[in-house]
């Protein structure tokens, strides 16, 4: 009779205990629900999370290529420009306590913008640009690399690369800061930020161009450059490198564009500078007409060159340019050129502006 009673015991424990494990994963889905609101202000739209109940993480798609990935901050207002006429599907979604995909739950709205910015410009053969008109940086287009990197990214620079924390868009502009976190001059006495668009944005041959104005003083290096996409295949130089802008604070009103391949890397790359008297005050485009056949590189208009690169007989040695290469934006501190001349700690904090970066169609 004992051995009867225990195992309908067992039986009623094995019916009952899945029972309440799904009664529990249904009831923590029904402790939180997805909504937001948002405010249509000619061309910017105002988001909000209006979402009730318990969940970790929120994840807004804007239906314009914008999204930004999980996020704790739930209460993060969101402007989003939407420049052209239409209507976007925007959708929040919420991660809820398990942290799993079927814990989760969405919400999706029609967003109607009934005109076209009268102010936006659509650049003829435009493919790709980042205008940084949203409140926030792209996820959808940009990542952080973090920390010292391997020998200070190989350069022996001395800031560490922030999670974002150094980077932010204000009126229009993307803002990257150094700054000085204490007097040593070593490793770690500096944060920056160092943006990427590998796996996200990634670009063979066009016309490229980065509008941007420079940080100064002694110590700084700023940068505006590509990698080939092959890089964790191939390593480097042989991936192949595009320098469209570097700056180096000790040398003012100086920019420099070089070209880094296995024939030719680090002080053996091949490259040319220019003057360029108000990099520093002023708002300049830094360009590259990339073709099968040259690179040329030029500031502001393609008429005002100042570096040009086309090998003669090509190979993988001096032309491993026709394969996609991806986006780099960065403010480095000290390190083997920019630090060459040592660091001035009083110039702190300095930021690179970036307006805009934009990849047009060859004609």
């Amino acid at each position: 009779m004992n051995k009867l009673l225990l195992i309908l015991k067992v039986l009623a424990i094995s019916i009952i205990l899945p029972a309440c494990l799904s009664c529990s994963k249904e009831d923590n889905k029904e402790t939180y629900n997805a909504d937001f609101s948002y405010d249509v202000q000619d061309n910017q739209v105002v988001f909000t999370n209006a979402s009730t109940g318990d969940y970790l993480y929120v994840e807004w798609n804007f239906g314009n290529d914008e999204s930004t990935g999980k996020s704790a901050d739930k209460s993060k207002v969101h402007t989003i420009y939407f420049p052209l006429k239409g209507e976007y599907e925007v959708t929040l979604k919420l991660w809820g306590n398990l942290n799993t995909e079927s814990d989760t739950k969405t919400v999706t709205k029609t967003i109607t913008i009934d005109a076209d910015d009268p102010d936006y410009v659509n650049p003829e053969g435009l493919i790709w640009s980042d205008e940084f008109n949203s409140a926030t940086i792209n996820t959808a287009n940009w990542k952080f690399e973090v920390g010292t990197g391997d020998n200070g990214w190989g350069n022996n620079e001395l800031q560490y690369y922030t999670n974002g924390d150094n980077a932010k868009v204000v009126d229009g502009k993307l803002i990257l800061t150094a700054k000085k976190v204490n007097e040593d001059k070593v490793q770690g006495s500096y944060t920056s930020t160092r943006m990427i668009s590998w796996g996200k944005k990634e670009f063979t041959y066009g016309r490229i161009e980065v509008r941007a104005k420079l940080p100064s003083g002694t110590g700084v290096w700023p940068a505006i450059w590509m990698l080939g996409a092959n890089l964790g295949q191939v390593g480097w130089p042989a991936c192949g490198e595009i320098d469209i802008m570097e700056y180096v604070g000790y040398q003012p009103d100086v920019v420099h564009a070089t070209v880094h391949t296995p024939a030719g890397y680090a002080g053996d790359g091949n490259g040319s500078s220019k003057s360029l008297p108000t990099c520093e005050e002023e708002f300049h485009i830094y360009g590259l007409l990339w073709t099968e056949t040259s690179m040329t590189f030029y500031v502001d208009s393609p008429d005002n060159v100042v570096h040009v690169y086309a090998p003669a007989e090509k190979n993988d040695s001096n032309w491993p340019f026709n394969k996609p290469h991806f986006f780099i934006l960065n403010v480095a501190v000290g390190g083997n050129w920019g630090g060459a001349q040592g660091i001035d700690n009083a110039i702190f904090p300095q930021s690179m502006e970036v307006d805009y970066v934009r990849v047009y169609e060859l004609n």
